[in-house]
Protein backbone atom coordinates (compact mmCIF):
# COMPACT_ATOMS: atom_id res chain seq x y z
CA UNK A 1 0.00 0.00 0.00
CA UNK A 2 1.38 3.38 -1.05
CA UNK A 3 0.61 6.03 1.56
CA UNK A 4 2.63 8.75 -0.16
CA UNK A 5 0.49 11.63 -1.41
CA UNK A 6 1.88 14.04 -4.00
CA UNK A 7 0.93 17.57 -2.97
CA UNK A 8 0.58 20.15 -5.73
CA UNK A 9 -0.67 23.75 -5.52
CA UNK A 10 -2.04 24.78 -8.91
CA UNK A 11 -2.53 28.41 -7.86
CA UNK A 12 -5.28 30.39 -9.62
CA UNK A 13 -6.65 28.12 -12.34
CA UNK A 14 -9.75 27.82 -14.53
CA UNK A 15 -12.32 25.29 -13.25
CA UNK A 16 -12.61 23.28 -16.48
CA UNK A 17 -8.83 23.07 -16.95
CA UNK A 18 -8.51 21.79 -13.38
CA UNK A 19 -11.35 19.31 -13.84
CA UNK A 20 -9.62 17.97 -16.98
CA UNK A 21 -6.35 17.63 -15.04
CA UNK A 22 -8.14 15.76 -12.25
CA UNK A 23 -9.64 13.39 -14.81
CA UNK A 24 -6.18 12.61 -16.22
CA UNK A 25 -4.76 11.75 -12.78
CA UNK A 26 -7.92 9.83 -11.87
CA UNK A 27 -7.75 7.76 -15.08
CA UNK A 28 -4.05 7.03 -14.64
CA UNK A 29 -4.77 5.44 -11.26
CA UNK A 30 -7.72 3.47 -12.65
CA UNK A 31 -5.61 2.20 -15.57
CA UNK A 32 -2.95 0.87 -13.18
CA UNK A 33 -5.61 -0.86 -11.08
CA UNK A 34 -7.20 -2.46 -14.14
CA UNK A 35 -3.78 -3.61 -15.39
CA UNK A 36 -3.00 -5.09 -11.97
CA UNK A 37 -6.24 -7.03 -11.98
CA UNK A 38 -5.97 -8.29 -15.57
CA UNK A 39 -2.31 -9.25 -15.44
CA UNK A 40 -2.16 -10.22 -11.76
CA UNK A 41 0.44 -7.53 -11.07
CA UNK A 42 1.08 -5.44 -7.96
CA UNK A 43 2.07 -2.12 -9.50
CA UNK A 44 1.91 0.77 -7.02
CA UNK A 45 -0.87 3.32 -7.50
CA UNK A 46 -0.08 7.02 -6.87
CA UNK A 47 -2.11 9.43 -4.73
CA UNK A 48 -2.49 13.17 -5.31
CA UNK A 49 -3.69 16.19 -3.35
CA UNK A 50 -4.34 19.29 -5.45
CA UNK A 51 -4.85 22.78 -4.06
CA UNK A 52 -6.41 25.37 -6.36
CA UNK A 53 -8.22 28.70 -6.36
CA UNK A 54 -10.82 29.15 -9.10
CA UNK A 55 -12.22 32.21 -10.87
CA UNK A 56 -15.94 32.69 -10.08
CA UNK A 57 -17.76 29.49 -11.02
CA UNK A 58 -20.91 27.57 -10.06
CA UNK A 59 -20.92 23.77 -10.27
CA UNK A 60 -23.89 21.42 -10.09
CA UNK A 61 -23.49 17.80 -8.95
CA UNK A 62 -24.99 14.90 -10.89
CA UNK A 63 -28.02 14.65 -8.58
CA UNK A 64 -28.41 18.42 -8.29
CA UNK A 65 -31.40 20.56 -9.25
CA UNK A 66 -30.71 23.26 -11.84
CA UNK A 67 -33.42 25.44 -10.27
CA UNK A 68 -30.99 26.02 -7.37
CA UNK A 69 -29.04 28.29 -9.72
CA UNK A 70 -30.84 31.64 -9.53
CA UNK A 71 -29.09 33.30 -12.49
CA UNK A 72 -29.68 33.28 -16.23
CA UNK A 73 -26.82 32.80 -18.70
CA UNK A 74 -26.79 36.56 -19.28
CA UNK A 75 -26.61 37.30 -15.53
CA UNK A 76 -23.79 34.75 -15.14
CA UNK A 77 -21.81 36.57 -17.83
CA UNK A 78 -22.48 39.94 -16.19
CA UNK A 79 -21.03 38.62 -12.92
CA UNK A 80 -17.98 37.21 -14.68
CA UNK A 81 -18.95 33.69 -13.60
CA UNK A 82 -19.16 30.36 -15.40
CA UNK A 83 -21.34 27.29 -14.78
CA UNK A 84 -20.67 23.55 -15.13
CA UNK A 85 -22.74 20.43 -14.52
CA UNK A 86 -20.25 17.90 -13.22
CA UNK A 87 -19.86 14.28 -12.11
CA UNK A 88 -19.46 14.62 -8.34
CA UNK A 89 -22.09 14.00 -5.69
CA UNK A 90 -23.99 16.86 -4.07
CA UNK A 91 -26.00 19.76 -5.44
CA UNK A 92 -24.87 23.26 -6.42
CA UNK A 93 -21.95 25.18 -5.00
CA UNK A 94 -19.79 28.20 -5.72
CA UNK A 95 -16.02 28.49 -6.11
CA UNK A 96 -14.08 31.72 -6.34
CA UNK A 97 -11.19 33.85 -5.15
CA UNK A 98 -10.50 33.70 -1.42
CA UNK A 99 -11.67 30.09 -1.20
CA UNK A 100 -9.33 27.15 -0.62
CA UNK A 101 -10.31 24.23 -2.83
CA UNK A 102 -8.73 20.83 -2.22
CA UNK A 103 -8.97 17.85 -4.57
CA UNK A 104 -7.59 14.60 -3.09
CA UNK A 105 -7.24 12.04 -5.88
CA UNK A 106 -6.54 8.93 -3.85
CA UNK A 107 -6.61 5.20 -4.33
CA UNK A 108 -8.48 4.44 -1.13
CA UNK A 109 -7.21 0.85 -1.30
CA UNK A 110 -3.93 2.40 -0.14
CA UNK A 111 -5.72 3.61 3.01
CA UNK A 112 -9.13 2.04 3.68
CA UNK A 113 -12.12 1.07 1.55
CA UNK A 114 -14.89 3.14 3.10
CA UNK A 115 -16.33 6.23 1.35
CA UNK A 116 -18.27 7.26 4.46
CA UNK A 117 -15.06 7.22 6.51
CA UNK A 118 -13.28 9.14 3.73
CA UNK A 119 -15.80 11.98 3.86
CA UNK A 120 -15.81 12.06 7.66
CA UNK A 121 -12.00 12.32 7.75
CA UNK A 122 -12.03 15.14 5.18
CA UNK A 123 -14.53 16.96 7.39
CA UNK A 124 -12.37 16.26 10.45
CA UNK A 125 -9.30 17.80 8.79
CA UNK A 126 -11.28 21.02 8.30
CA UNK A 127 -12.81 20.92 11.80
CA UNK A 128 -9.35 20.55 13.37
CA UNK A 129 -7.96 23.35 11.21
CA UNK A 130 -10.75 25.74 12.17
CA UNK A 131 -10.25 24.87 15.84
CA UNK A 132 -6.70 26.24 15.54
CA UNK A 133 -8.29 29.62 14.81
CA UNK A 134 -10.68 29.37 17.75
CA UNK A 135 -13.64 28.46 15.54
CA UNK A 136 -15.86 25.66 16.86
CA UNK A 137 -17.28 23.78 13.86
CA UNK A 138 -19.01 20.45 13.44
CA UNK A 139 -20.95 18.17 11.14
CA UNK A 140 -24.67 18.63 10.50
CA UNK A 141 -26.55 15.34 10.41
CA UNK A 142 -27.46 14.35 6.85
CA UNK A 143 -25.61 17.33 5.35
CA UNK A 144 -22.06 16.69 4.16
CA UNK A 145 -19.58 19.47 4.91
CA UNK A 146 -18.57 21.56 7.90
CA UNK A 147 -20.87 23.95 9.76
CA UNK A 148 -20.93 26.49 12.55
CA UNK A 149 -23.88 26.98 14.91
CA UNK A 150 -25.46 23.59 14.20
CA UNK A 151 -28.81 23.23 15.96
CA UNK A 152 -29.30 26.99 16.29
CA UNK A 153 -31.23 29.47 14.09
CA UNK A 154 -27.80 30.75 13.00
CA UNK A 155 -26.44 27.54 11.45
CA UNK A 156 -24.03 28.43 8.64
CA UNK A 157 -21.87 26.40 6.30
CA UNK A 158 -18.18 27.21 6.04
CA UNK A 159 -16.93 24.26 3.98
CA UNK A 160 -18.71 22.37 1.19
CA UNK A 161 -17.79 18.87 0.04
CA UNK A 162 -18.62 16.72 -2.95
CA UNK A 163 -16.72 13.72 -4.26
CA UNK A 164 -16.77 11.11 -6.97
CA UNK A 165 -15.36 7.62 -6.50
CA UNK A 166 -14.87 4.68 -8.86
CA UNK A 167 -13.01 1.45 -8.01
CA UNK A 168 -12.08 3.19 -4.74
CA UNK A 169 -10.38 6.09 -6.56
CA UNK A 170 -11.59 9.55 -5.51
CA UNK A 171 -11.76 12.95 -7.17
CA UNK A 172 -13.28 16.39 -6.47
CA UNK A 173 -13.20 17.30 -2.77
CA UNK A 174 -13.77 20.30 -0.50
CA UNK A 175 -14.09 24.09 -0.69
CA UNK A 176 -13.34 26.10 2.46
CA UNK A 177 -14.42 29.74 2.54
CA UNK A 178 -11.47 31.72 3.88
CA UNK A 179 -11.60 35.25 2.42
CA UNK A 180 -14.31 34.56 -0.17
CA UNK A 181 -16.88 37.14 -1.33
CA UNK A 182 -20.02 35.59 0.15
CA UNK A 183 -22.26 37.73 -2.06
CA UNK A 184 -21.81 35.17 -4.83
CA UNK A 185 -23.66 32.60 -2.71
CA UNK A 186 -26.78 34.80 -2.94
CA UNK A 187 -27.16 33.62 -6.54
CA UNK A 188 -27.75 29.98 -5.59
CA UNK A 189 -29.47 27.83 -3.02
CA UNK A 190 -26.18 26.41 -1.68
CA UNK A 191 -26.12 22.60 -1.77
CA UNK A 192 -29.88 22.80 -2.37
CA UNK A 193 -30.48 23.55 1.32
CA UNK A 194 -32.94 26.40 1.80
CA UNK A 195 -32.83 28.71 4.80
CA UNK A 196 -29.22 27.96 5.78
CA UNK A 197 -26.57 30.66 5.63
CA UNK A 198 -22.99 30.49 4.37
CA UNK A 199 -20.00 31.98 6.18
CA UNK A 200 -16.24 32.28 5.89
CA UNK A 201 -13.23 32.43 8.19
CA UNK A 202 -12.68 36.14 7.59
CA UNK A 203 -16.31 36.95 8.50
CA UNK A 204 -16.17 34.82 11.65
CA UNK A 205 -12.78 36.18 12.75
CA UNK A 206 -13.33 39.75 11.61
CA UNK A 207 -10.05 39.88 9.71
CA UNK A 208 -8.28 38.70 6.56
CA UNK A 209 -6.80 35.23 6.99
CA UNK A 210 -3.47 33.97 5.62
CA UNK A 211 -4.56 31.34 3.09
CA UNK A 212 -1.12 29.72 2.80
CA UNK A 213 -1.10 29.17 6.55
CA UNK A 214 -4.57 27.57 6.40
CA UNK A 215 -3.43 25.26 3.58
CA UNK A 216 -0.46 24.10 5.64
CA UNK A 217 -2.68 23.34 8.62
CA UNK A 218 -5.19 21.37 6.50
CA UNK A 219 -2.40 19.27 4.98
CA UNK A 220 -0.94 18.53 8.40
CA UNK A 221 -4.28 17.30 9.73
CA UNK A 222 -5.02 15.40 6.51
CA UNK A 223 -1.65 13.60 6.77
CA UNK A 224 -2.26 12.70 10.43
CA UNK A 225 -5.80 11.45 9.86
CA UNK A 226 -4.97 9.41 6.74
CA UNK A 227 -1.56 8.29 8.11
CA UNK A 228 -0.20 9.65 4.84
CA UNK A 229 3.22 10.96 3.85
CA UNK A 230 2.89 14.23 1.91
CA UNK A 231 5.58 14.63 -0.76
Amino acid sequence: MNKKVQLQDLGFKDYKDTWDFQEVLFQEILDIKIKNRREELTLETPNHFLYVEHPHVYTLGKSGDLSNLLLSEKQLAEKGATFYKINRGGDITYHGPGQIVGYPILDLENFFTDIHKYLRLLEEAIILTLAEYGLSSERSQGETGVWLGVGTPFARKICAMGVRASRWVTMHGFALNVNADLGYFDNIIPCGIKGKAVTSMHVELGREVDEQEVKQKIVKHFADLFEAEMV
